[in-house]
């Protein structure tokens, strides 16, 4: 289906074709010199000492666990309002998710609900800046200083983001940004994982490169790794894409702040702001239908703007709710009920960098005839 307004779509030019073009025609389109350079350029963007490239931000949440020992027994912090690869990247370790349920305002993890939950067994706390939100992130990080547990940041949906001046990625021992198209820059598949631990960076580069030790050779391999390499073709686009994140950034807060302008005063949904100290990149826009609305009529929403050509999606369904995770932990609908209403109602409308002020307009008018049409 050819929609009028397409939920995402990444902002490629010809500095972006020619970078790439450039690799294809060297004799390095992987493990060449666009690689360290890529890191080199995200890690200073950053504000870490290092970066490793992976080729998806779920290959490089699974790596960190690794390098952090965290294995069968261990029990890790997270949310049950994110993507799958949050929760998958704990259970690909053998390790368990001990889901903590969401703040109302921000959607990030309650840090009021976080003490609670730690137990012995907890090794790990895996937040995630949801949809680009930073909110919260320094309770978070004081919470785990008090009890000793490092954090994984899951910042795949915040490059960019800060908190009191503060970087996402920089909240916890290590952070993972992921670079898929509808991401605020892309690689077409990617991710980088970013710290300040250079014991940890190091087995991260083994990991991801089939457990080679640094100058073993190529038939030489310390340790159990993976074939999680970024080639230089996807470094190349992502160099270039760097170059120009500042001003994706502001043009995502543009399109931000219209619909901000667009949607204001009607009161049969909430739509996203920015808290106080909190610098939103935005990854999507994210509405929410009041309480008064049922998770059908949400659903009934979906489909009556897809139909007109208005690309939407519910943004996110409970990931503890997903039938592998739900059954052998015993979890049930209504376990983490702030997740439960808000994953009920939620709706993300198209935003990218390029969304003219027509476009958003459209949507405007089209989501108010259907709630219209809903009552």
């Amino acid at each position: 289906m050819e929609f009028k307004v397409p939920l995402s779509r990444a902002d490629i030019t010809q500095a972006d074709i020619d970078a790439v073009v450039s690799v294809l025609k060297s004799p390095y389109l992987s493990l060449g010199p666009k690689l360290p350079e890529f890191e080199k350029n995200m890690a200073r963007y950053v504000g870490t000492k290092f970066a490793v490239a992976v080729n998806s931000g779920t290959s490089g949440l699974y790596v960190c666990l690794k390098a952090m020992g965290i294995t069968a027994g261990d029990e890790v912090i997270t949310t049950p309002f994110t993507f799958i690869a949050t929760a998958n990247c704990i259970l690909m370790v053998d390790a368990k998710p001990v889901f903590v349920d969401i703040d109302p305002v921000s959607y990030n993890l309650d840090a009021t609900k976080i003490e609670k939950a730690i137990t012995k067994k907890t090794k790990a706390i895996l937040p995630v800046e949801v949809f680009g939100n930073p909110a919260g992130m320094d309770e978070i990080r004081r919470i785990a200083d008090k009890h000793g547990i490092p954090i994984l940041e899951d910042c795949c949906e915040a490059l960019g983001s800060k908190l009191n001046g503060k970087p996402a990625g920089t909240f916890g021992q290590m952070g993972v940004f992921a670079f898929y198209p509808n991401k605020q820059m892309t690689t077409g598949e990617g991710g980088m994982i970013v710290t300040d631990d250079e014991r940890l960076a190091a087995l991260c580069v083994s990991l991801r490169n089939q457990g080679r030790g640094a100058g073993g050779g190529w038939l030489a391999h310390e340790r159990l790794g993976y074939n999680y390499r970024l080639s230089d073709i996807n470094c190349a686009l992502g160099i270039s894409q760097l170059s120009r994140i500042d001003e994706f950034i502001r043009k995502r807060r543009a399109v931000a702040a219209m619909y901000q302008e667009l949607l204001a005063g009607d009161d049969r949904f909430v739509v996203p702001t920015e808290a106080i100290g909190s610098f939103i990149s935005w990854f999507v826009f994210v509405i929410r239908l009041v309480d008064r609305y049922t998770q059908a009529q949400r659903d009934q929403l979906l489909k009556m703007m897809t139909q007109r050509g208005i690309q939407v999606n519910n943004y996110f369904p409970p990931v503890y709710l997903q039938p592998f995770i739900a059954g052998p932990m015993g979890l049930k609908a209504g376990d983490f009920p702030v997740t439960d209403r808000v994953s009920a109602r939620t709706m993300a409308l198209p935003f990218h960098n390029n969304i003219t002020r027509q476009q958003a307009e459209i949507v405007r008018d089209e989501l108010r005839k259907c709630l219209d049409e809903i009552g």
